[in-house]
């Protein structure tokens, strides 16, 4: 009756449109005024939801249900848009992650189309909270672990509350990239520009092909999901450790995809591959070759090059020990030294210094055997022996006990010394350091980690942790361990500062020379250009091997001016000397 008299189109529903936009607004604005974001969106969804039903209910036209919903859009969304994207808020909502919250947040956005107009503060969010992990100097060990917890809440915000939005998705990708890449000189980096995440990274690395399934954090292990989801269901979940390892390489790859200098991940990833090989702790060979094929496939073969000769290297050695062994024993029987050797290609693999040692005399025996033989099957080849790097296992007789040790080479030349020695005999640090031939740094160094660290072969007098001048050392009677076969040589798969520093220094220095090899190449192109071309034409050539700073290109433009590769024209220009 009201429709056929349009008492109902003329009249009431314009009225009723009217007043309930009237009321909205003051809804509206009082909410905005009392409530906090989360709090607003919850009571705006409810509101919405409200009046459809409402409209049911009294059985309302349909044009009255959309005129309705659209003047609820108008207030509640389009005309309280600011608000609802205000950074500060929609931040306090990522950091709390309240995933209900953000879903709800999007979907009322979307309803005019707005959910991409969350970019701006999802961006900035992600930087403060990137930036925060990355430059925080006292948790730098946890760095990857923070920020791959960081990538999992944020794939799962973009991918539930966000509904997969392709804008807001290059949003998060943006950002990531922007933080991981920002260069700051600070003591983590020795005051080079290099990247902090690409040395983490490597380290992660590191330690998951250190330890395997047994190294990844509870945050972040599948198989820990995997156990509580099985509990739920009173289910037993089988876990495939390897699955488990690889499903973690891929995720920190994600991760390596964002860096630009690869240069730091590189040198890195090429020294502990080194120790890992050497000192034989891989968890998984499978591993080992998993990882080089991916960054294989994300760097190309020339990345990985050096790496693969590294293994091949140990293959070689392997086999060349073997025949080895085998024509001593046919000669001269069973040796009562068991030599082994990796003969390493000096380009493939890290640059080690030269440490001065004198190597007891069984030892270099064998060392000048092996020799022999290695020259008269490969002549022309020198041999440049690193004992550093080398370890070995030495039996001991303590007075509880038999013991095989396994330590660094250092250690096994010092604990050599107490050989035939009383147990209430001293050995005075000055004696120990003639003996061994070593400099005073790795003299402190080894005795440290033999009389001082958890388990202790030495003693030291007086009890410390400090290494002094006036020390003497004595047998530890009372070493006892429940394993017969003890590791003590831990020493050598710490990383020092000073080892840190020197690799930081080496990346910086590699790219100071990348840099003018690519100034001497677009002069020698280009024989007269602007120095805003040139800067340009330089950030242009070396972005694949990460972002220059401009000041820096500067100075290795000034540099090779003194070196008389180009000069200073007018107009701020250079020219070339051929």
């Amino acid at each position: 009756m009201f429709h056929e008299s349009s008492v109902y189109s003329n009249s009431f529903e314009p009225r009723m449109l009217e007043l309930s936009q009237d009321y909205i607004l003051q809804w509206s604005d009082q909410a905005c005024d009392e409530m906090e974001l989360a709090e607003y969106i919850r009571a705006c969804v409810q509101f919405i939801d409200r009046e459809t039903k409402r409209c049911e209910v009294f059985g309302l036209d349909t044009t009255t249900r959309k005129a309705l919903l659209v003047t609820l859009e108008d207030l509640l969304v389009e005309k309280r848009l600011k608000r609802l994207v205000l950074r500060q808020d929609v931040a306090q909502l990522l950091q709390d992650n309240d995933m209900d919250s953000l879903e709800q947040l999007y979907a009322l956005l979307q309803r005019r189309r707005f959910g991409s107009k969350l970019k701006p503060a999802f961006e900035s969010w992600i930087n403060s909270a990137g930036e925060s992990i990355v430059f925080d100097e006292e948790h730098q060990d946890e760095m990857v672990v923070n920020l791959l917890s960081l990538k999992k809440q944020l794939d799962s915000t973009w991918r539930v509350a966000f509904r997969k939005d392709e804008e807001l998705g290059h949003g998060l990708r943006e950002a990531f990239e922007a933080f991981m890449n920002k260069q700051k000189k600070t003591s983590a980096t020795w005051n080079t520009d290099n990247s902090k995440p690409g040395e983490m990274i490597a380290k992660y690395v590191d330690m998951l092909l250190r330890g395997g399934a047994k190294a990844i954090p509870t945050s972040l292990s599948v198989a820990n999901s995997k156990a509580k989801l099985a509990e739920d269901d009173d289910d037993e979940a089988a876990i495939d450790e390897e699955s488990e390892v690889n499903q973690q390489l891929d995720q920190v790859l994600d991760l390596f995809r964002f860096v630009h200098g690869k240069a730091v991940f590189e040198a890195f990833y090429k020294k502990d591959l080194a120790r890992r090989l050497l000192m034989g702790r891989s968890a998984s060979a499978d591993a080992e070759r998993s990882m080089l094929q991916r960054l294989k496939t994300e760097c190309g073969a020339g990345f990985t090059q050096n790496l693969e000769q590294m293994f091949k290297d140990i293959e070689l050695a392997r086999e060349e020990m073997n025949s080895y062994k085998t024509l001593i024993e046919e000669r001269d029987g069973r040796p009562s030294l068991d030599l082994n050797v990796n003969i390493l290609s000096a380009a493939a693999w890290p640059t080690y210094p030269d440490i001065p040692v004198i190597v007891p005399t069984n030892v270099n025996a064998a060392i000048e055997n092996f020799t022999r033989h290695y020259k008269s099957k490969h002549g022309g080849r020198k041999l440049d022996w690193k004992h550093a790097l080398a370890h070995c296992q030495i039996k001991a007789s303590f007075a509880k006990g038999n013991k095989e040790l396994v330590v660094s080479s250092f250690q096994a030349v010092v604990l050599l010394l107490f050989n035939g020695v009383s147990p209430d005999e001293h050995l005075t640090y000055e004696h120990i350091k003639a003996a061994t031939g070593l400099s005073a740094s790795e003299v402190k160094r080894t005795l440290q980690s033999l009389a001082c660290a958890k388990l202790r072969p030495l003693t030291k007098h007086p009890k410390g942790r400090e290494i002094n001048d006036d020390d003497t050392f004595t047998i530890n009677a009372g070493f006892s361990h429940e394993k017969y076969r003890v590791k003590i040589n831990q020493v050598q798969l710490k990383e020092t500062k000073e080892e840190n520093k020197e690799t930081h220094e080496r990346v910086a220095a590699d790219r100071a020379f990348e840099t003018q090899a690519a100034i001497v190449r677009i002069m020698k192109s280009r024989k007269l250009i602007t120095h805003a071309e040139l800067v340009a034409e330089v950030i242009k050539a070396t972005k694949s091997r990460g972002q220059l700073n401009v000041a820096d290109i500067k100075k290795n433009i000034d540099r090779l001016i003194e070196k008389d590769y180009m000069e200073r024209e007018e107009n701020n220009s250079y020219s070339y000397i051929a």
